[in-house]
């Protein structure tokens, strides 16, 4: 069995998702008491979101191909970032270390082509809906087309993120929020919609979509134990 390297933390909420579904696929696979083997270098939330927030991705780089180093010295045969935001810079990071980085966008774009679908909405933080790092994969690379809530759903998502989600609050106020915005998508064409935040997971599930979701969460950590396992 191949060692994943996590990187998480960002935030622990979704981290430890990570390591639940990881370990509870392990188990499915090999049976008995067998779980994943696995590093995770757990960032401080609070530094990151606040160096998010003053648009400083340089420093952000750094601390990730720090994190990424750390997790090669350590032993990981290969990178899982623990979150969609932060593949803002998988380019960089892929490039600093030796062993692979599995990117969050592709077992998720391939899932979705292959159930068939090509226009698919997109939720997640504002730096995921708005900039092209992730769209453009998708897009590019899969040739989904890709639909993003308008201004103020945007922020709606993306507050309800950063205020509730990542400290663990789940209110069904917001749940009810999400679900408007995924009908105005589905309004609008979309066929599927990408959880394209790794805590969104924690507030909807496929009863509050009238279209298919595509948990990211869920899709790379199996993702991960199937080249862990491979």
């Amino acid at each position: 069995m191949k060692t994943i390297g996590f990187i998480g933390g960002m935030s622990w909420e979704s981290s430890a998702e990570y390591y639940r579904i990881a370990n509870q696929e392990v188990r499915q696979r090999l049976g008995g008491v067998h779980s994943a083997r696995s590093l995770m270098w757990s960032m401080d939330f609070g530094e990151i979101e606040r160096l998010q927030h003053s648009g400083n991705w340089q420093a952000l780089t750094d601390r990730m191909i720090d994190a990424a180093r750390s997790l090669e010295r350590g032993g990981a045969d290969f990178i899982v970032i623990c979150t969609n935001t932060m593949h803002r810079m998988a380019g960089e990071i892929a490039a600093a270390v030796s062993i692979p980085l599995l990117h969050i966008a592709d077992p998720t774009a391939e899932k979705i082509n292959a159930a068939g679908y090509r226009r698919v909405g997109l939720l997640g933080t504002a730096f995921t809906m708005e900039q092209d790092f992730y769209k453009g994969r998708l897009s590019d690379k899969h040739g989904l087309e890709v639909l993003v809530p308008d201004e103020a759903d945007r922020k709606t998502v993306h507050d309800i993120i950063y205020r509730e989600l990542v400290v663990g609050r789940v209110e069904d106020s917001s749940r009810e929020a999400y679900r408007a915005v995924i009908a105005r998508l589905v309004g609008r064409g979309a066929q599927a919609i990408i959880l394209g935040c790794t805590e969104i997971m924690l507030l909807v599930s496929a009863a509050d979509s009238p279209v298919p979701l595509f948990d990211t969460t869920e899709i790379h950590a199996v993702a991960a134990v199937d080249i862990a396992l491979a």
